[in-house]
This record gives structure tokens, C-alpha cells and sequence, in this order.
């Protein structure tokens, strides 16, 4: 199984996941489309399937300032937006979406625990993990070679953050984060859907300034910018180390926000962040 990240828009992520054996390829959120046929093109491998994590009209208008970019649902366009054009390339191409989510361009809608297969050697799990929208799907997928999984977590998990309260609470924020994804096999590698890596790190510190971890992690995310080298992937070991969002089953990090459970302490977390102006 190989991973290629396609750098999009302002600071998106799409993806090939390539069965080598086969030379197939599926395209993760090809939101430019050109882009992803032409990474394809580069390394010989033809995209026969598309996976979309959300919708565009998901994201309902809750936040009327149009300044902030991942706030404003009129400049959304990140997201399901190249579908359409990756079909006009690649005729006959399945586009795998949410069902719960309107994903325009959508052929085949999935559910959580739906199963698909890429190549001879590539498995893929469907899980749905609502919040940002609530028909958010994540992708789980393994190779039957001994390699560690990796997982798609679009907006739901970011390196050191998780989306926005978009369509959902806290409660299914934390069963997305903690449960369905904090479950997944610690070596499992996450991709997500944004770059956001060293601004969320520098957020983790004002909560989390002992964090040795985070130090050293922001450390190496701001020379890999530097260098214009992408900060994915991340692993689930690495979030729990990391990533305040994920660590509050932590009584410490409940005391910090006078919490007496993981719930209302991820509420607090996300409430903080959101009005964080670093």
C-alpha cells in the first residue's frame, strides 16, 4: 500500500492510496481533480474509486463572519468539490460518500461498518464520525502485507485538533475522536484533511505548556513548513500524546478546565479554541 498526499487549495490534502500489486488507485477528496490525475499520471496508476469525507451544503450557517476562512460556510469550497470533474476524466469512476451528507457527485453512499476493497491487497472500513458535519465519514484501511494501517480522518481528526462543532456536540465529538478513531490500533497512521498542524500545536501549549511532547513535535512540524514538507502522517499513538482533544479522559487535563467528566472537558477545550485568537 502506498500514500501519496496531494497539496490542494490554500491547505488541503488529497490522496492516492495505490494497491501496487494491481496498480489501482483510489482518490481521497480530489477537490482539485487535475491535481490528483496528474500525481496518478506521475507514478503509473489509474483511479478507479474516489472517497469523500463530507459535503459542501453539509455546513450550516452558523458563523456569519466571513473572515475566517474555516468558519464561513459561503467559502467551503474544500471539500466533495471536484467530484463532478474527476467523473468527466475518468468515466464510470465510483464516488463513495456519506449517506447522511448531500455529497454532490456522490455514485455509491456508505454507512458506518460498510467494507470495501481497493486492488487484491487493500481493505477499507467505513466509520462514520459525526460532528463536523453529521454525515462525516472517516476511512480505515489495511493491506494484507505487513505494513501499519492508516486512516482518513478529513475534518473530524486533525494533527493536534479535530474540526469544528459544525452539525454535532461534544458527546459525538468525543465518541468520533475517542472512541471510534481512539480505538484504532496506536501505530495506525492519520491523514487528515488540512494543514493545520503547527497552529494547532502552538494552541496545545497554552493549555499544555509541560507537554514535552507537543515541544518537540511543534519543533519538527514548524522545519518541516520550513522546508515545504507536509506534517502528515500522524499516528493515534502520537494524538494521545498530543492532542489535547484527545487526551480528556486525563484527569489533568479535566482539572485544567474544571471538568468533572471527558465530555464537558472536550466542550471546554473546543469552546477555548474556537475563540483563541493565535
Amino acid at each position: 500500500m502506498k500514500i501519496i498526499p496531494v497539496a490542494c487549495l490554500e491547505d488541503n490534502y488529497a490522496y492516492l492510496i495505490v494497491d501496487e500489486s494491481t496498480k489501482s488507485a483510489a482518490a481521497v477528496d480530489p477537490v482539485e481533480p487535475e491535481k490528483v490525475l496528474a500525481a496518478a499520471a506521475e507514478v503509473g496508476v489509474r483511479i478507479d474509486c474516489s472517497f469523500l469525507w463530507d459535503a459542501i451544503s453539509a455546513v450550516p450557517k452558523i458563523f456569519p463572519n466571513p473572515t475566517l476562512r474555516d468558519q464561513s460556510p459561503t467559502t467551503r469550497k474544500d471539500h466533495a468539490g471536484g467530484n463532478e470533474k474527476l467523473a468527466q476524466s475518468v468515466p464510470g469512476i465510483k464516488v463513495y460518500g456519506g449517506s447522511l451528507d448531500n455529497v454532490k457527485g456522490c455514485t455509491d453512499q456508505v454507512e458506518n461498518g460498510t467494507k470495501l476493497s481497493l486492488g487484491k491487497d487493500i481493505e477499507i472500513l467505513c466509520l462514520h464520525t459525526p460532528c463536523h458535519t453529521k454525515g462525516h465519514i472517516s476511512y480505515y484501511v489495511t493491506s494484507k502485507e505487513e505494513e501499519d494501517p492508516a486512516v482518513f480522518t478529513g475534518d473530524t481528526l486533525f494533527i493536534a485538533g479535530c474540526g469544528r462543532f459544525f452539525e454535532g456536540t461534544a458527546e459525538q465529538m468525543y465518541q468520533s475522536l475517542c472512541v471510534t478513531l481512539g480505538s484504532l490500533p496506536k501505530p495506525t497512521r492519520v491523514y487528515c484533511g488540512h494543514e493545520y498542524t503547527v497552529k494547532n500545536l502552538k494552541f496545545i501549549l497554552t493549555v499544555e505548556p509541560e507537554n514535552e511532547k507537543v515541544k518537540q513535535k511543534l519543533e519538527w512540524a514548524q522545519k518541516q513548513r520550513e522546508a515545504n514538507q507536509p506534517t502528515i502522517p500522524s499516528t493515534i499513538g502520537e494524538e494521545f500524546e498530543t492532542n489535547t482533544f484527545m487526551r480528556v479522559d486525563l484527569p489533568e487535563i479535566q482539572a485544567k478546565f474544571g471538568a468533572k467528566s471527558p465530555v464537558e472537558a472536550l466542550r471546554e477545550v473546543r469552546k477555548t479554541k474556537d475563540n483563541w485568537k493565535g
